[in-house]
């Protein structure tokens, strides 16, 4: 077990309280779990202070899975408050989507570190361009694809979800407002979204590198323990207020605020690939 010194573990800690109160400001206002917040920080953080090595972004994304189970539980009881939430497509639509998570865990445990940073800001730029240049009155279709086109479609979110590390929300919310539902729905109902993809993937993530090298210490699989603690306890604190918030915005500024975010974060996660 590596040993850190005193000011490297106080920066640590710093960069996890950072990051998981503005992942769970995040988690609530969009949905996201987090993920998006909490996947380069811990990132950079591992990197930084040197600890594991070529395993450092399985970890932050198995990490981030794992505290998004609580947050997007706490997004969720926030959102069902405001009466946003369609329960008849999150009651149809998560059994897929946990099973899109399990098997993009499985993909991300065979996937090398270069490959997911690229999966994950190339994801992310797209979703961004989506909900920062399309009106939300562009839609491809009336409703929620059912049968197949529903198993097919949950389960390819679940799976990016996974292995991107984020919550339901971004592709999620990105396939209700395509199929016309408004975005405060789409943004509640995603964030149930989370729960399944963050249980089914932590799980996966856990035991597809149970073996692996090159991880940060006191990791279990690819989840870190001390920061999914430290992390899921923020964020699952401070989502509620994010979601309250959500409820306040203008349509349009919550789509152009999301873009711009996804956007930055697209773009470090890429440069560092490269």
């Amino acid at each position: 077990m590596t040993t850190l010194p005193l000011t490297e573990i106080l920066m640590l800690l710093t960069a996890l309280v950072a990051a998981g109160l503005v992942g769970g400001l995040i988690a609530g206002l969009f949905g996201v779990g987090g993920g998006t917040v909490i996947v380069p920080a811990l990132f950079y953080a591992f990197e930084v202070l040197g600890l594991g090595g070529e395993s450092n972004l399985h970890v932050a994304i198995g990490t981030s899975l794992a505290t998004i189970v609580a947050t997007s539980w706490r997004s969720l009881k926030a959102h069902r408050e405001h009466g946003a939430v369609d329960e008849v497509v999150l009651k149809t639509w998560t059994p897929w989507v946990a099973l899109g998570g399990l098997i993009g865990a499985g993909v991300a445990g065979f996937t090398s570190m270069e490959g997911l940073a690229i999966v994950y800001g190339v994801c992310l730029a797209l979703i961004a361009a989506q909900m920062g240049l399309l009106p939300e009155r562009i839609v491809l279709r009336r409703d929620m694809p059912t049968g197949w086109g529903r198993r097919v479609t949950a389960t390819v979110i679940g799976g990016l979800s996974a292995m991107m590390g984020i919550g339901g929300g971004s592709f999620g919310g990105l396939t209700m407002t395509l199929c016309g539902r408004p975005i405060h729905q789409a943004v509640a109902t995603a964030s149930g979204f989370g729960l399944a993809i963050g249980a089914a993937a932590s799980l996966g993530f856990v035991v597809f590198g149970w073996d692996a090298g090159g991880r940060p210490p006191l990791s279990l699989g690819y989840v870190n323990i001390p920061a999914a603690v430290v992390m899921g306890l923020l964020t699952t604190a401070v989502a509620p207020y994010g979601a309250r918030l959500a409820h306040r915005l203008n349509k349009t500024t919550l789509r152009r605020v999301f873009a711009i975010y996804l956007l930055a974060t697209a773009l470090s996660v890429v440069v560092k690939a490269l």
